[in-house]
């Protein structure tokens, strides 16, 4: 009962007398395991050692193949970077390659030799550039054939037809990108060295960025160790690389090729660091993007070492941690905790609304520097108030009357009418409507109707895709379909018409000749439900992913584009009214729209 009342007295409400008391506690326990601590370090200072030596020798490799794996993506980056060598390369997969050696020498009895890109001398020079290079193969899925390169400059084409091969089979998998060969591709191209590994990336087409095939590089093994040049001194165990099924595909110590290593669940990331099982120590280390392990292994006995340590060093740490934990500290914090106090006395000054109030402290370290820095906001503070906030206030009343008298509708309506005239006259009917149509858009959008109803929205978009239509003449047209009973029904402005506008701003090919829109309106039990639909570009999956999460999202939208409609919608009418979009990509677009068939009042300025 005593230490309780002690310590709500004391201690409970004050936090610098609890870390006090916390130094102490720390301090004791460290007295008392001490010892202990210090007679598994000097055991464990060796082991540590050799592990890290081990972990940075495991990081040279992981380094070594992640450069190979780059170089790779950089062959193909090369590729796409270079229009006529990626056209090439499409070339050389969709077709036969005798039809690539005709579509050769077509280019060269043209004159246009010297901007012809070979796929073959491209990949030849990227053997001859990297000694480490055993073989690199290319397939086509198109034709489901290999060509397969190798170092002493031969050219090898191997069919691969699904009902004779397991190689389609093989590459249409969804592999790890660095792995060991696979033992179907390597005996087709006569690869049989277990000491090498294959670098995989996808082989795309830049115009359609359709896949077509892969790249498949053999690396070898061996060249590896060079990354452990500086390491095989004092490196104690071995270091094994495993593709993501276990196949192993180097060994430091030369044993293990083409053998399996057991895989545990949650592989690779739960296994990331070190183990101590059966008296062997482990070091994994993975690569989340190549699919590979390195993995380093060693016996206790391979990296224990002596250790001892005395009594009297270990009393005297103990009596030094004791007087820094608690003394030293407890010295300080007594006198921050009296300067800390003092800043919340004046914070307090501050809530009450005294604004003059300053803290003197004259110190230089951070409670000196939060004082001054208070004393400086309050300042600021004094002269925003004073000026700068009331300065602002009355920017914003002259920006918005400003504002409110920019445009003069009536002078706008004036001036286009005009404009169609001249036109006109001098027989441009076509601009001549399309100004019609403006003049008559703008005047529906700002009118200050009583009551905006489905029909004056309907005509906004009429007016809107008439101008688009004369644009484009025989090359668009639309459609709009509303039973007249619908036509009355309130709803906001600008529900419709911005959907339009994104599909001639985003969707509308200019080259085509077919291009169609259409908005249909019909009554959906209780509500109503516009479609809009057009036969555009479309929206690519990723994107209408994007697109959809952002509808369900809250964060704030500009201008009048998809989000700003459904948010509006969503506001103004509740939860199940609004858009949903879907798309497929050169297919078009259709947007669905919900509204209620009767809102009461209209909201003409929402």
């Amino acid at each position: 009962m005593a230490i309780g009342s002690i310590y709500r007295k004391y201690f409970k409400n004050n936090l610098f007398l609890k870390l006090i008391l916390l130094f102490s506690l720390i301090t004791i326990a460290t007295i008392i395991t001490f010892s202990y601590l210090m007679y598994r370090t000097a055991a464990q200072s060796a082991v540590r050692r050799e592990l890290d030596n081990q972990a940075r020798a495991m990081e040279s490799v992981n380094r070594y193949i992640s450069g190979k794996y780059e170089s790779v993506r950089a062959m193909m980056n090369d590729v796409y970077r270079s229009d006529t060598l990626s056209a090439n390369l499409s070339y050389f997969l969709l077709h036969s390659y005798d039809s690539y050696v005709k579509y050769q020498l077509d280019h060269y009895s043209a004159g246009n030799g010297g901007e012809f890109a070979s796929v073959t001398e491209y990949f030849f020079n990227r053997l001859d550039s990297d000694a480490d290079i055993r073989n690199i193969v290319l397939y086509s899925s198109e034709k489901q054939v290999l060509y397969a390169f190798d170092a002493n400059k031969r050219f090898k084409l191997v069919p691969t037809n699904a009902a004779r091969s397991y190689i389609p089979d093989v590459m249409a998998m969804e592999t790890r990108n660095v792995t060991a060969p696979n033992v179907w591709v390597s005996k087709a191209i006569g690869q049989s060295d277990p000491r090498v590994y294959t670098v995989r990336v996808p082989v795309n087409d830049k115009q359609t960025l359709k896949n077509i095939g892969q790249l498949l590089v053999y690396f070898d093994s061996e060249r590896i160790s060079n990354a452990l040049a500086g390491y095989k001194t004092d490196l104690k165990g071995t270091i094994v690389v495993r593709d993501a099924n276990g196949n192993v595909f180097y060994d430091s110590a030369g044993t293990r090729y083409g053998q399996k290593l057991e895989i545990a669940d949650g592989e690779p990331a739960a296994l990331d660091g070190r183990q101590l099982a059966n008296g062997v120590y482990t070091n994994r280390l993975s690569s989340g993007e190549g699919g590979y392990a390195v993995i380093g292994e060693a016996t206790r006995e391979e990296i224990s070492a002596s250790y001892k340590g005395t009594r009297n060093t270990i009393v005297l740490i103990c009596l030094i941690c004791i007087a820094v934990a608690t003394l030293i500290p407890s010295l300080f914090i007594m006198s921050f905790a009296r300067r800390t106090n003092e800043i919340i006395r004046f914070t307090r000054r501050i809530k009450n609304g005294d604004l003059k109030a300053r803290i003197v402290d004259t110190h230089e370290d951070e409670l000196g520097q939060i004082s001054r820095s208070f004393n400086a906001m309050l300042d600021e503070l004094n002269q925003y108030i004073d000026r700068v906030y009331k300065a602002e206030i009355k920017q914003k009343h002259a920006e918005l009357a400003a504002l409110q008298a920019r445009v003069n509708p009536h002078f706008l309506y004036n001036t286009l009418e005009v404009i169609r005239m001249r036109a006109f006259s001098q027989g441009d009917n076509d601009a001549a409507e399309m100004i019609y149509s403006l003049s008559m858009l703008f005047k529906n959008l700002v009118k200050q109707n009583r009551e905006y109803t489905l029909h004056h929205e309907l005509e906004a978009c009429r007016l809107y895709l008439e101008m688009f239509r004369i644009r484009y003449k025989n090359k668009f047209a639309y459609e709009i379909e509303c039973p007249p009973e619908l036509r009355s029904a309130a709803v906001m402005r600008l529900s419709l018409q911005p959907i339009i506008e994104n599909y001639i701003v985003h969707g509308m090919d200019p080259a085509r000749t077919d291009n169609r829109l259409s908005v249909r309106v019909m009554a959906d039990g209780g509500d109503i439900r516009a479609v809009i639909e057009d036969n555009g570009k479309g929206i690519e999956a990723t994107r209408l992913a994007e697109l959809k999460a952002l509808l369900k999202s809250e964060e704030e939208s500009e201008g009048f584009g998809l989000r700003s409609v459904h948010a509006r919608l969503n506001l103004v009418y509740g939860e199940p009214y609004g858009l949903d979009i879907e798309s497929e990509p050169g297919a078009g677009t259709t947007v669905t729209i919900r509204l209620p068939a009767s809102v009461g009042e209209a909201r003409e300025n929402a």
